[in-house]
């Protein structure tokens, strides 16, 4: 019963689609409705307010964060063991991939992941972190750092930690992640996809 409790909670959290909130906030278009249609952090900075996109990442990438830090600090205590834990990790990253309080249509998952994977281990996110960072800063595409950084996340946790329940967590997700760029890497393939800083025509508001 309390796995299943933290599970929820993790999913609700995670359904916060901050893209949405935080534009709602600064009476931007809806992140939905033009560039990539990604309600994420890359695609707010298309709008060119700065400390929209900011917040939107922090908010996406905080509340990663949170439902596990959560479940790691009162969960073994309620009886959960470390599989629920890994459970609550998968659960606030569905939540923000198809998040319930907007019609399920979230984001690709780029921030909720660096938040698990830095609640998980600090050097787990920040290796992945780097990994991102420096991809993203050669080439300036953003969905491209995001598959390396995801492809190599779980090396990483086995590298560090070895294989157990939370190793499959993040393979879970890595592979989510890569699935939910699919049309991210049509793009790349066709050397179409848009970088880092470019900015699209909003189609609508919100």
């Amino acid at each position: 019963m309390a796995t299943a409790l933290f599970v929820l909670i993790a999913y609700l959290i995670g359904s916060l689609s901050f893209g949405v909130l935080v534009s709602r906030a600064f009476g931007l278009p809806n992140p939905r409705s033009y560039g990539s249609g990604n309600p994420g952090a890359t695609n707010v900075l298309r709008t060119g307010k700065r400390v929209a996109a900011l917040l939107t990442l922090l908010g996406d990438g905080g509340k990663g964060w949170l439902a596990v830090f959560l479940a790691q600090r009162f969960a073994g205590g309620m009886g959960v063991e470390p599989a629920g834990v890994a459970g609550v990790a998968i659960a606030v990253f569905i939540g923000h991939l198809y998040p319930v309080f907007f019609g399920f249509h979230g984001g690709k998952g780029v921030a909720t992941a660096a938040g698990i994977l830095l609640a998980v281990n600090p050097w787990l996110g920040l290796a992945t972190l780097v990994s991102w960072i420096a991809i993203a800063a050669i080439f300036r595409l953003s969905s491209l750092a995001a598959l390396i950084a995801a492809a190599f996340a779980p090396v990483y946790y086995v590298w560090l930690f070895g294989i157990d329940v939370m190793a499959a967590a993040v393979t879970a997700m890595s592979a989510l992640l890569i699935w939910r760029h699919k049309d991210n890497i049509r793009r790349l393939l066709a050397g179409q996809e848009g970088r880092i800083g470019g900015t699209k025509k909003p189609r609508g508001q919100i």
